[in-house]
């Protein structure tokens, strides 16, 4: 397997772009616009560029990475002569199925069809194409090219010989997979998101600040973020999303939202990328300050 397709640019598709380039393969890039493209593409370079200055890679390296991507604006040009593809697009169920009954269509039958999804159900996903067989998840981590998690999660019809052929690949990308069922939240965001919840939940109640919060799971559970800047960097709607699906899809009090979650969403504060969550982060600096409505 050599050549790769990707659906996505932001975060995640460019990360895994950046992942399989850096690794031999020859990517397309896939996306409906050309400026998404453009950006993903220079946020490769950037990435690249931090890790030749660390010496994990050499400039040769960097420039083979580079030309191993191309870019795509309709998926039919970017899908000619996949052998894997890999689908990043928005966390929305409608767009992921249509995505996937196109490319049902589009690609030859022996082509796997996997999805980043967070938390959308694989086999339902499956079950909009013809090869259900050849459906699975690849559920790689933030920032693609430095986390080395990626959950691999089988459909209910997903085939052994599937699971086995991404399990492997996913080693070749020096990554670590873990097999997990289709359940919702799969393990990790069924673990992570009840505890981000929670800790909404503590400052709701007053019981400590925003940064006092992730003070304590930073210093006292060896945390590398605290949960509420990484739900800042995950992006609040996702958070929210992610708690929606599992509430619905468990049907246990346990992951319902909660409300401040739920307003925060409803008024845009979406963490990171509009710049106000429960932290206020300035464009191009990496400081961050407790937003005014939490601030003491």
């Amino acid at each position: 397997m050599k050549n790769i397709a990707v659906i996505g640019s932001g975060t995640m598709g460019n990360g895994i772009v950046h992942v399989f380039a850096q690794h031999g393969y020859k990517v397309a890039m896939i996306d409906i616009s050309q400026d998404a493209l453009d950006k993903a593409f220079k946020t490769i370079e950037k990435n690249l560029d931090r890790q030749v200055k660390k010496e994990k890679i050499t400039e040769a390296d960097k420039k083979a990475t580079l030309e191993n991507i191309t870019p795509f604006t309709a998926i039919k040009d970017g899908v000619v002569g996949a052998e894997l593809v890999v689908e990043a697009a928005t966390e929305n169920p409608d767009l992921k199925f249509k995505i996937f009954e196109e490319l049902d269509t589009l690609v030859g039958p022996d082509v796997i069809l996997a999805s980043n999804t967070s938390s959308i159900s694989i086999t339902e996903i499956g079950a909009k194409t013809n090869r259900p067989d050849k459906v699975i998840g690849m559920h790689f981590m933030n920032p693609v090219p430095v986390m080395k998690l990626v959950e691999i999660i089988k459909g209910f019809k997903t085939s052994d010989e599937t699971l086995n052929t991404i399990m492997e690949l996913a080693k070749g990308l020096h990554k670590v997979p873990v097999e997990v069922n289709d359940y919702p939240g799969f393990v990790a965001n069924r673990i992570l998101m009840p505890m981000i919840n929670e800790a909404i939940s503590t400052l709701q109640q007053g019981v400590a600040g925003v940064q006092e919060i992730d003070t304590v799971m930073m210093l006292g559970m060896a945390h590398p973020m605290g949960p509420l800047h990484l739900a800042d960097f995950i992006g609040l709607d996702v958070c929210l999303y992610i708690m929606q699906v599992m509430y619905e899809g468990l049907g246990d009090d346990r992951y319902a939202p909660n409300p401040l979650l739920v307003k925060m969403v409803a008024s845009g504060n979406l963490g990171v990328k509009t710049g106000s969550g429960f932290y206020v982060y300035t464009p191009g600096s990496k400081d961050k300050v407790v937003a005014p409505q939490f601030a003491k």
